[in-house]
């Protein structure tokens, strides 16, 4: 199989943006997921979020992400769906795609200090650069705070509802995006996001047990 079974416990870093995009510039959803669910929006206005993620020593793997996901209503509820996904883990690829049916794509990743302070982030494939980030992290909020969101995907013909659950010290952020205008993630050209947060020394259970555990 090369990859673990789910559920998945990853620990690491995760330094969050929040978008807010007139409803037609909300990234497509495939075709059998959008005729089960809408974008969750107000006064025509949805909400993306994009996420760098380090998973670190702890979890049952360790890489590095950049994702962008839509939020959506799934019968009466709201999910995250991953619409662009990028990993440099091929078992974390794989595992993602066969079990959850996330489209994980492989990449490289820098997640790291960067020489002015702060953080720095960037992401490529042999095409080009998909985006890059320098974030602030900034005043941390007292105690450990739920993680709590489930994901919705296609896995094969099947809609896929998979808990995540976990807990994190939450960090005020300031995230400064560069996105090419005809990339991957080309409807962020140009904006900023509304909100950035950092889920510093995150645990998190990603999927659900079998019965005999």
């Amino acid at each position: 199989m090369g990859y673990p079974a789910e559920p998945w416990d990853l620990r690491g870093q995760m330094y969050v943006s929040i978008w807010s995009l007139p409803v037609a510039q909300i990234p497509a959803l495939p075709d059998a997921l959008a005729a089960v669910v809408r974008p969750l929006s107000i006064g025509g206005r949805g909400l993306v979020g994009t996420a760098w993620v380090r998973y670190e020593a702890g979890g049952v793997l360790q890489y590095r992400e950049l994702l962008s996901a839509v939020l959506v209503r799934h019968r009466g509820r709201p999910r995250v769906s991953i619409v662009d996904i990028w990993v440099d883990s091929r078992p974390s690829r794989d595992g993602g795609r066969e079990l959850w049916g996330i489209p994980k794509e492989l990449a490289e990743l820098e997640i790291g200090p960067s020489p002015g302070g702060g953080l720095a982030a960037r992401a490529w494939t042999a095409a080009g650069a998909i985006a890059q980030a320098a974030i602030s992290p900034g005043l941390r909020y007292p105690g450990r705070w739920p993680i709590r969101f489930s994901v919705i995907q296609m896995l094969g013909r099947q809609v896929k509802v998979t808990p995540v659950r976990g807990w994190a010290d939450i960090q005020r952020a300031t995230a400064t995006w560069q996105v090419g205008p005809t990339g991957p993630l080309a409807a962020l050209n140009g904006r900023r996001p509304v909100l950035s947060v950092a889920l510093r020394d995150f645990r998190i259970l990603f999927g659900r047990r079998s019965p005999q555990r």
